[in-house]
């Protein structure tokens, strides 16, 4: 970096003290702010515009949100596709409706009632058929007094159902009761209309209002996070349909990229307010304290959004389209969040700068600003508070230690007795459509009703045209009925049904077991392993192929290719963050024990969530009644998302140590003022992240609020045991080998400098007017 220092001929600013300011030429970050300051008029347009061009685009060329879940190249993926070709009428999602009498269910009054609901049902948007219990063999239960009928949709995935069209039919179903009669719809359908709103925006934005607040004192100086984010988030949005055009995207993406968005957006402009109010306490005008924030807190909040979008990429390991389609929308809102910090943010500082400590409430913290700044970081003396505490974690740095990794190891142990699944509509909350319609069924049929498989067998060539190849594959089917029915773990196995060309049949089978048993699982292994092959080419012997399908079959395949995967995810986020840090802070044990740390801390969340799983008292504080099996998918979206947000705070915290350490070279003192002085601004940001996912807890899917747990205890596990305590702790056991590089690896690591030359920025002073912060050994 170029530097030539000059006295400023109009002598120092109001408020300065009696000292000229350096004049530095700024790095690249500092440069582009300089332009947007000096231009912010322009840059606040271009803004308007891109939001403007982007809600334009976004309406005319958006596409529709889609999702497939299926593990591509699965038995079930096989199977779905073979019905949408040769049963096409067969192909879509189906909604059961499951009427219960006190009675008899064939009852003449009760019948009639029943079946003028399934004939409103039939006439309904998006439903093809009905199929009528009372003529469907087994849809009646044994005691004759429920019965079971499906609703056949023309949309394959759920979340192609309208809610609205969804709600009608269930609206529909209430209607039709009775004292004697109930009726209760179930299905996935179901399910995705009663779950509500995914998370809601409103009150994250309305508890970071708050917590702004409360951390600056200021109306002005909360305002700035707010409006940066939201102009990101505006136009992110807009770009969101633009992706869902080209690939596909799920819907719940929009409200994941949305909090991510919101909370970094606000977490980052929350770093550079305060940054730029210690400039400005040193006594550095508008103009010079906006460059000086962005070439110093700005480098920090790049390296942060690149963790973010590093970690997001992660996603793309998994191989499923659904989570490139999630992993695309987010990372839009990260990069666009982090342009508007970069660049709205300084042209937003050119009106709002001078006046940043206005409007102040009574529910803000006050800290004096003059004449307790470091004049080596650039930064406020910390609070005592914190730098008490500073000092404590040095004092006690092998306790804290110990203490750290006992209470993440423990809070983690849950989680090794977790089994992972899709949780069931019997997980539900007592009450909803889906959980009436799964009891009842149960306790109607069987478990297994609620889950049935379907077995999808191909007729060799020829059947069709051939009497006696048609009587080969009938005699076929019928051995092979015959052989389901035998097997431990089946209740009952419906003939097989052929479609019109004669090449295709389906059957049936229902499990003892409800879906989410593990011994449901067992049996559809054993079937595909052992009773399958040995039916079609053994005991048939005549070439019959089957794919066992199914919405359970299709969870239990992509639950086992999710878990698969899992570990090319991990190891590939860690070992490019890892990188990046090394990059960054030119240090091989900061990256590895951000690593470490990391992991640590998202293994102690998967704990939380694993406990709230197992039900009990604690899971009955969140809604979860009954043991609960985690998605797969779940920590696989927790790890990309908390390992980016928690290499965040550790971009935060380390930065500012890295700034004392390269100007004392004490490791002590960098760790003790670093800590100090970043701990507000890392507790106010995990405090912001923490409501914005606690939003999704109050959901009445069981995905979304474990999603929220998760996410929510993450957070506050992170930024309170692992950067309040056991990194610094380790830290200072660690000594100058925090610093450590290979001279080799040094030769070839770029300067980046992270942490910017604060120093370049700061008035010149005599010594005595220098009120360092001082540490003990």
């Amino acid at each position: 970096m170029t530097q030539t220092a000059t006295v400023d001929p109009a002598g120092p600013t109001a408020g300065a003290p009696a000292a000229a300011l350096m004049q530095v030429e700024p790095g690249p970050l500092g440069r582009l702010a300089r332009l947007t300051y000096r231009r912010r008029g322009r840059t606040v347009l271009a803004w308007v515009l891109a939001l403007v061009l982007a809600s334009g685009l976004s309406a005319a060329f958006a596409g529709s949100f889609s999702a497939d879940y299926t593990a591509p190249g699965s038995d079930s993926q096989q199977a779905q596709l073979l019905l949408a070709q040769r049963f096409p009428g067969q192909s879509g999602d189906t909604i059961s409706v499951v009427a219960h009498s006190t009675g008899s269910i064939g009852a003449p009054a009760t019948k009639a009632r029943l079946e003028a609901l399934l004939a409103d049902l039939g006439r309904q948007a998006h439903v093809t058929g009905v199929v009528d219990p009372y003529t469907t063999p087994g849809s009646v239960s044994p005691d004759g007094t429920t019965a079971l009928a499906t609703v056949r949709l023309d949309v394959t995935l759920p979340a192609d159902m309208p809610v609205p069209d969804t709600q009608k039919l269930m609206a529909m179903a209430k209607a039709a009761e009775t004292p004697d009669l109930q009726v209760a719809l179930g299905g996935q359908t179901v399910e995705a209309a009663q779950q509500g709103e995914i998370g809601s925006e409103g009150i994250g934005l309305l508890a970071a209002v708050l917590i702004l607040l409360i951390t600056f004192g200021t109306v002005v100086a909360a305002g700035l996070p707010i409006a940066v984010a939201l102009a990101g988030l505006g136009v992110s949005g807009g770009l969101t349909g633009l992706i869902a055009a080209v690939m596909p995207v799920p819907d719940w993406s929009t409200s994941l990229a949305t909090m991510i968005g919101l909370g970094v957006g606000i977490d980052y402009a929350l770093l550079l307010v305060t940054r730029f109010r210690e400039w400005r306490a040193e006594g550095l005008d508008p103009e010079t304290a906006t460059i000086a924030t962005m070439d110093t807190a700005g480098r920090a909040v790049v390296l942060a959004g690149s963790t973010v979008v590093i970690s997001m990429l992660g996603l793309f390991a998994m191989g499923l389209s659904f989570m490139r389609g999630a992993a695309v929308v987010t990372i839009a809102a990260v990069l666009v969040v982090l342009l508007a910090a970069m660049t709205l943010f300084p042209a937003l500082l050119g009106y709002l700068g001078p006046r940043i400590d206005r409007l102040r409430i009574p529910i803000g913290l006050r800290r004096k600003t003059a004449g307790t700044a470091d004049v080596a970081t650039g930064s406020f003396a910390p609070s005592r508070g914190w730098l008490r505490w500073s000092r404590f974690v040095q004092t006690h740095r092998v306790a804290g230690t110990v203490t750290g990794v006992a209470v993440l190891l423990l809070l983690a142990s849950p989680f090794l007795g977790t089994r992972f699944g899709f949780p069931d509509a019997g997980n539900d909350a007592i009450g909803t459509s889906g959980r009436t319609a799964y009891t009842l069924t149960a306790d109607a049929f069987g478990p297994g009703a609620n889950g049935p498989l379907l077995l999808v067998a191909e007729v060799p060539a020829g059947s069709a045209g051939s009497a006696d190849s048609a009587d080969s594959a009938d005699s076929a089917l019928t051995r092979l009925t015959s052989t389901l029915a035998q097997v431990p773990g089946v209740a009952a196995v419906t003939p097989a049904r052929l479609n019109p060309a004669g090449d295709t049949a389906v059957l049936t089978v229902v499990p003892t077991t409800g879906p989410q048993d593990p011994a449901t699982e067992d049996l559809v292994r054993h079937l595909r392993d052992t009773v399958l092959p040995t039916a079609t080419g053994g005991t048939a012997g005549n070439g019959v192929t089957v794919n066992v399908g199914g919405v359970t079959a299709t969870a239990i395949d992509s639950t086992a290719n999710i878990v698969g995967r899992i570990p090319l995810l991990i190891g590939g986020v860690v070992l490019l963050s890892m990188l990046l840090l090394v990059v960054a802070f030119r240090s091989i044990a900061v990256a590895l024990k951000a690593a470490v740390m990391n992991l640590l801390s998202v293994a102690a969340a998967y704990g939380v969530v694993a406990l709230v799983l197992q039900g009990g008292w604690f899971g009955h504080l969140f809604g979860i009644d009954n043991r609960t099996p985690l998605p797969a998918f779940v920590p696989v979206l927790m790890f990309a998302v908390l390992f980016g947000l928690s290499m965040d705070y550790e971009v935060f915290l380390v930065a500012r140590m890295r700034e004392a350490w390269l100007r004392t070279g004490d490791n002590a003192t960098a760790i003790v003022q670093g800590l100090a002085s970043s701990a507000r601004v890392i507790s106010a940001a995990a405090a912001i992240m923490i409501a914005v996912f606690a939003a999704f807890i109050p959901s009445q899917a069981v995905v979304l609020k474990v999603i929220g747990i998760g996410m929510a205890s993450a957070i506050l596990i992170d930024a309170t045991i692992v950067r309040m305590l056991l990194v610094p702790a380790v830290m200072h056991l660690l000594g100058e080998r925090n610093w450590w590089l290979p001279a080799w690896l040094e030769r070839l690591v770029p300067q980046v400098h992270v942490e910017g030359h604060a120093d370049h920025y700061l008035p010149q002073r005599a010594a005595s007017e220098r009120e360092l912060v001082g540490v003990g050994g």
